[in-house]
């Protein structure tokens, strides 16, 4: 770190990158003192224009032409890698190489074999390798996973998770990256990955699933005649490809404990922009949760007054995990957005590579990432197997 700083980048202009961007922005204006002043040296993209206008957007010092350029940049500490799922590898290797701590979006990688070999390069490295579960910082899911630690709901009976949106709805969207790679790359390996992981936060490790179905609605889609940002729609030639991987998948687990769990995720889901939601049952109690409303839950128990039992509506505020000293405003019913999550998961990350004395929950590792690519390639392998039971390495 120069002159007590931590120099940050981000590969990848895109969508995601420029949440990446804005969160690093923020990490001084939340929780406690500690974290070094945060430099924000540059943000790297194939398309420079992307890149450019991402840096003047948020501050950054300069916009790169290319993910080696931040490798080379002795001046930068920390990086964020938000590109397709196939470069991960290779760019995290080239950033450990070069003594930079990664914070690498999810999936990890494109491959098992590629998500495999970063957790080697996890291993022995001697930097802080995380991985972008955002999800993990929503004061609400927080504040459900701590009922369930604290058994306020009984014993657990059933999650029921879920993530339905609707970005790959229309037939002539472009035919990007995230429709190529083969089954689970899909809508498994792109929003499933983080129904999986909070269902695991939540409720401990999954051992095993069943009842596998995956799906693909929209088999071909035209090519795109240029670069494709996020979700978004673009020009499109008169040429159509293949879509190599699911539109919508769905399956059973089971949870360590002995929980059962239910799962469907799709990316064809009209009308639901970002429907990540999920309920947890137990014997003594209920909570649910809806990111269309995400500064709130829903929450049952065994009361012991049977004229006011039933579903309460608990509004975020500086009651609820990350919510004190996360927010400007500490009061209920003003927080509880996309936004907000990224700054805190950048915050954890940053608290890592500076050794902050009282730091944030650490964030999730590259071994993490790989165990939920596993579940995934196991969801894959049940359903080649018309539902047949799967055990997880």
């Amino acid at each position: 770190m120069d002159a007590g700083t931590i120099g940050v980048a981000v590969i990848g202009a895109g969508m995601a990158g420029r949440s990446h961007a804005a969160g690093y922005r923020q990490v001084n204006t939340v929780f406690g003192a500690g974290l070094p002043p945060v430099r924000l040296a540059a943000i790297a993209d194939a398309n420079l224009e992307l890149a450019e206008d991402a840096a003047r957007r948020y501050g950054y010092e300069k916009a790169l032409p290319s993910w080696e350029a931040v490798a080379q940049d002795p001046t930068i500490d920390a990086v964020s890698i938000v590109v397709g799922n196939d470069l991960h590898r290779r760019i995290a290797e080239a950033l450990v190489a070069a003594g930079k701590h990664v914070l690498c979006e999810k999936p990890l990688a494109g491959s098992i074999e590629d998500a495999r070999a970063m957790v080697e390069l996890e291993r022995t490295a001697d930097v802080v390798t995380s991985v972008g579960y955002t999800f993990r910082r929503s004061p609400a899911i927080t504040a459900i996973r701590d009922h369930v630690r604290r058994g306020e709901l009984g014993d657990l009976s059933l999650f029921s998770g879920r993530y339905w949106c609707d970005y790959a709805t229309d037939p002539n969207g472009p035919l990007s990256w995230r429709f190529k790679g083969g089954p689970g790359s899909g809508a498994l390996g792109d929003i499933g990955a983080h129904v999986i992981d909070a269902a695991e936060y939540i409720a401990g490790p999954v051992v095993a699933v069943s009842g596998a179905t995956l799906s693909t609605q929209i088999t071909k889609r035209p090519l795109p005649l240029g670069a494709v940002v996020g979700h978004n729609a673009a020009p499109v030639s008169g040429e159509v490809g293949a879509v190599e991987n699911e539109d919508t998948a769905s399956f059973t687990a089971r949870f360590a404990s002995g929980l059962v769990g239910t799962f469907s995720v799709s990316r064809t889901a009209f009308g639901l922009p970002n429907g990540l939601a999920f309920d947890v049952l137990g014997l003594g109690g209920r909570a649910a949760f809806d990111q269309h409303r995400p500064a709130e839950y829903l929450f049952d128990d065994a009361q012991p007054e049977a004229r006011t039992r039933g579903a309460r509506q608990i509004i975020a505020g500086p009651q609820l995990p990350y919510f004190k000293g996360g927010y400007p405003m500490e009061a209920p019913g003003v927080g509880g957005g996309n936004a907000e999550m990224f700054t805190y998961q950048a915050r954890a990350f940053l608290d890592q590579v500076a050794g902050v004395a009282d730091p944030l929950p650490a964030c999730a590792t590259f071994a993490d990432a790989l165990h939920t690519m596993e579940i995934i390639q196991a969801v894959v392998r049940s359903a080649d197997a018309a539902g047949a039971s799967v055990d997880i390495p």
